[in-house]
């Protein structure tokens, strides 16, 4: 509370200004009033205010409400008939959270791209932008007829390439619920009909994981980064799992600088077979 300088325009009293409003000291006059509270949005429960706990969870794209729904709680503390009234509560308030089939299709896609997202250890960042692009697929109607978990993982797949993070289909089809085949299906529908700007993978976004992976030396990294460009340069890489290109050229590399590496290491971090890391081997030394 703070005192102003201006009179109050009923009895000349002095104004008394607060967080909302200016009232006069000796009548009660309500001279200017301010609903907008400029005020923290937090509150806290201590004392030392170290405790910070906010009004609500913010808006998030990864929920098919953006997070605005409430949940029932559960409670130990509840026997008997409230315990049983409180399960009929729960069951019904979720059955009413979605309104239509599409609306519970959608939320069971965004279910299914966090947990995919989770499994993968993948930033926040590429989850909203997955639960954003299958909305904009169920909006196109690619849904009707195939999986929604193929299009979910198909949707964090997509991102991944679209933002540069090396995650092959393999390793999103082992996180997913849908199968290899299943998430290639949902890619290519949505390759094709929303025009991703996706292009061919680079084996150099892999090679950085792969070495970590494989705790090789600097040196081997960076010489399998040189052969990785050569490879490029003399048109290995096309028509090739870009995975194996980057575990072939680690291994050539490592064979180049004396690392013990042996075949069947570096294609089991690349996940592909010893035989798809020799041909790139082979067609390096050639």
């Amino acid at each position: 509370m703070s005192i102003t300088s201006q009179g109050c325009p009923e009895c000349d009293g002095v104004l008394e200004a607060s967080d909302c409003e200016t009232v006069c000291a000796s009548c009660g006059l309500v001279v200017a009033e301010d609903v907008i509270d400029r005020g923290p949005e937090w509150r806290s429960f201590q004392d030392d205010d170290e405790e910070k706990a906010r009004t609500g969870a913010p808006l998030t794209r990864s929920r098919h409400d953006r997070g605005l729904s409430t949940e029932i709680g559960r409670s130990t503390r509840l026997k008997g008939r409230k315990r049983r009234r409180m399960r009929r509560l729960r069951r019904q308030h979720r059955r009413a959270q979605t309104e239509s089939k599409r609306d519970r299709n959608r939320m069971l896609g965004f279910i299914e791209v966090r947990r995919v997202v989770s499994g993968l250890d993948l930033s926040r960042t590429i989850r909203d932008r997955a639960c954003v692009l299958f909305e904009s697929a169920q909006s196109e109607d690619l849904l009707v007829g195939r999986s929604i978990e193929g299009f979910a993982a198909a949707a964090v797949y997509a991102n991944c390439r679209t933002s540069g993070v090396s995650r092959t289909l393999h390793e999103v089809a082992g996180a997913a619920q849908a199968t290899e085949d299943e998430l290639r299906v949902a890619y290519d529908a949505l390759n094709r009909e929303l025009g991703l700007p996706t292009g061919p993978i680079d084996p150099a976004e892999y090679l950085p994981r792969f070495a970590s992976d494989l705790d090789v030396p600097h040196e081997v990294e960076r010489r399998g980064t040189e052969l990785v460009e050569r490879a490029h340069d003399e048109g290995v890489v096309a028509g090739r799992n870009p995975g194996g290109v980057a575990a072939g050229c680690l291994y050539t590399a490592a064979r180049e600088l004396g690392h013990d590496l042996t075949q069947v290491a570096a294609a089991d971090a690349a996940d592909v077979s010893p035989v798809t890391l020799r041909s790139t081997y082979q067609a390096l030394q050639d």
